[in-house]
């Protein structure tokens, strides 16, 4: 577990897809790590399989995966079968049963307001993930308040659409920032990371 929070550190941009046909662009940047934030059962093995022989992580949202039921018997065959190198879910029960499968997990949560903050700080100590992605990401506020109250490794994601806003979320708090524009994906190649 130990490699991707300091993967996720050395790169700390990390390419969101939400289109397959993106993932070789991902590749061709210096992304670590890839959240897929889509497929199916039919496909997402092969894609898993591809980003792993480049040298990079994947990660899958379960959430968002077609075709697999969304519980124990369904992690294990994306365990077992798929081999990503971690999940993404808003489900607690997922996070345990991922965890007790030996994968890498991270707890998505939105937060729209104090009470959902509240219960999110609630849940995050509850089921206890490897890492905590906090929607959306654009709210340094947000992401230090909570950085602070969990202590878990923290992954800033959604609305996040410039250089700024990257570094405001890391100067907030966090570990790293998945990102779905492209153009973000090159911010692992700035000497030093100066933007830290």
């Amino acid at each position: 577990m130990g490699g991707v929070l300091q993967d996720l550190k050395k790169y700390p941009v990390i390419a969101a897809i939400r289109d397959l046909e993106k993932v070789d662009l991902a590749l061709e940047h210096t992304i670590q790590c890839i959240f897929l934030l889509t497929g199916t059962i039919c496909d997402v093995k092969y894609v898993v399989k591809h980003i792993k022989r480049a040298g990079k992580r994947a990660f899958i949202h379960i959430d968002l995966l077609e075709g697999v039921s969304k519980d124990s018997m369904g992690i294990r065959y994306v365990s077992q079968e798929i081999k990503p190198d971690g999940i993404i879910t808003t489900r607690g029960n997922l996070v345990s049963s991922a965890k007790s499968e030996g994968i890498f997990t991270i707890q998505r949560v939105f937060i729209l307001d104090s009470l959902a903050k509240d219960s999110a700080d609630k849940s995050i100590k509850q089921v206890d993930p490897d890492a905590v992605e906090v929607l959306p990401g654009a709210i340094p506020k947000i992401i230090r308040k909570i950085h602070n109250d969990v202590r878990k490794p923290l992954i800033a994601g959604g609305l996040i659409e410039n250089m700024n806003e990257v570094q405001a979320a890391i100067n907030a708090g966090a570990l790293a920032v998945s990102v779905s524009n492209e153009k973000l994906w090159e911010l692992n190649n700035m000497e030093k990371r100066a933007w830290r």
